[in-house]
């Protein structure tokens, strides 16, 4: 099975909420893993040729929450082609705003610009239909467990 690291952006707890609901539904799978909710550029290397499934909110414009803005900032500047490295995104967003799930959609842009193999489709949660983001994301997890 798999070693899964998830990265956790998250300004009012709700992105690390589903992290930590994921987080025994990919252990129920057989899966190795460990949440980060101050995510590292050392934290991601130890997973460059396993897997990480990005959890994170957006703020203001399509920003990146302040827990990972840094691990972005990083993986991008820093890292370059990583073709070895299986990765998922759950974005969380609320759609009344212009820049919906934008910080989720820029980790998935700068993954596939540098080779990372994504499994599944990027899930966006609109806060507006799902105030429990984790009735979506947690059949969207064991899905996406059993595809690793």
């Amino acid at each position: 099975m798999a070693k899964i690291g998830i990265f956790v952006g998250t300004v009012y707890g709700n992105a690390l909420l589903v992290a930590e609901e994921a987080e025994p539904l990919l252990q129920q799978q057989g899966h190795s893993v460990t949440v980060f909710d101050d995510p590292t550029l050392a934290d991601w290397q130890n997973y460059a040729s396993d897997v990480a499934l990005v959890v994170t909110s957006t703020t203001g414009q399509g920003d990146f929450p302040d827990t990972i803005s840094g691990l972005f900032h990083a993986v991008k500047d820093k890292l370059g082609h990583q073709p070895t490295l299986r990765y998922g995104v759950i974005a969380l967003g609320d759609s009344s705003y212009d820049h919906f799930c934008g910080a989720g959609k820029a980790f998935d842009a700068l993954l596939q610009e540098q080779g990372a193999q994504r499994v599944g489709e990027v899930l966006l949660v609109d806060a507006t239909e799902n105030p429990e983001p984790e009735a979506v994301t947690s059949p969207w997890v064991e899905a996406w467990g059993a595809q690793l």
